[in-house]
């Protein structure tokens, strides 16, 4: 009878009735225990479906119909509840089947060898979430930058989970210096147990999302990726990229295995910041292009000079070049 439309609480007033014909509200009520402008709101109910004659209101006696007919008005009822139901699926199909027609007129795709742009943060995730839902073969990805907030690692789990479980090769490179976040270093463990590969490297040119060697998303401005991003087509353009992170993954440190200290590794953060430093970067601006703090920054500073006996920045780039670390 639950089935029929009822509710568990009108089902068992029903129940009750069929067992004790003329049976009183108030003596309804004390049976099932429980209040009797409660079960007056159910004999309503039961009423509007035909399965209890209404004279109850005035003598207070319960009947039932013939539950043949009743139950063949409650099936038609529920009959045209479903065609009204089928009328209004129907109307929603065409309504957004007119909407699609009219967003392609306003908003055709461009042609392969044009590029997309989409403006602002929400807009590229809006992207990537569609990007992630065509890709079928693989992912790679740079993520430059340092520590993540955990809440943004969780929310592109699940979209992860999903690529892997088509068989999507995951592979991404981070910068060393989530070596030394917590949350950061779960999520890589969460990647790499299901399958992912996580590789890092002292500085990353740019934040790069390519899928399936076919789509390359890149950022408008690298120094902003905020600002939004460019979606590439062409098949010349994004071979480019590819080759990109085919030579960075090919220097990586993966995931897992101890960091890369010692000056004579030319992938270690030590040999990236002299090599930032020498092309002039500030430190704040080489604090940002490896992903750590500014304090973390000076401090690997002091560390250099020490070890390669340099008492100013000056010496400090004088020694380097002449240990051919330049």
């Amino acid at each position: 009878m639950v089935s029929l439309g009822l509710t568990e609480r009108s089902d068992a007033l029903y129940r009750l009735i069929l067992k004790r014909p003329d049976l009183a509200v108030a003596a309804a009520a004390a049976e099932l225990g429980r209040p009797e402008d409660d079960v007056r709101g159910d004999l309503e109910e039961l009423t509007r479906l035909s399965l209890l004659a209404p004279s109850w209101r005035s003598d207070g006696r319960l009947r039932v119909v013939n539950p043949k007919a009743a139950l063949d008005s409650l099936l038609a009822h529920q009959q045209a509840e479903i065609a009204q139901r089928h009328r209004a699926l129907a109307e929603s199909q065409a309504a957004a089947s007119a909407l699609l027609s009219q967003y392609a007129e306003l908003h055709p795709a461009p042609p392969a060898h044009e590029a997309e742009r989409f403006l602002g943060v929400e807009a590229v995730r809006a992207k990537l979430s569609e990007l992630s839902s065509r890709t079928r073969r693989e992912s790679i990805s740079f993520h430059p930058g340092g520590p993540v907030p955990a809440a943004q690692f969780r929310a592109s789990e699940p979209i992860t989970e999903e690529l892997i479980a088509r068989g999507v090769k995951i592979r991404t490179v981070y910068q060393d210096a989530i070596r030394n976040d917590p949350a950061s270093l779960e999520h890589a463990r969460w990647l790499t147990e299901r399958g992912g590969e996580v590789r890092t490297v002292p500085s990353l040119p740019m934040r790069m999302v390519i899928a399936d060697r076919e789509f390359a998303l890149l950022p408008i401005d690298p120094a902003d990726s905020a600002l939004g991003a460019v979606l590439l087509r062409e098949p010349g353009a994004v071979a480019a990229f590819c080759a990109l992170f085919d030579s960075v993954w090919e220097t990586a440190l993966p995931f897992g295995e101890p960091p890369r200290r010692s000056l004579d590794d030319p992938g270690s953060q030590p040999r990236e910041l002299l090599r930032l430093l020498a092309q002039g970067y500030t430190d704040e601006a080489a604090a940002r292009r490896l992903g750590i703090s500014l304090r973390s920054e000076r401090r690997l500073i002091s560390e250099l000079m020490e070890r390669l006996d340099a008492h100013s920045r000056f010496q400090l780039g004088q020694r380097a070049v002449e240990q051919g670390l330049l």
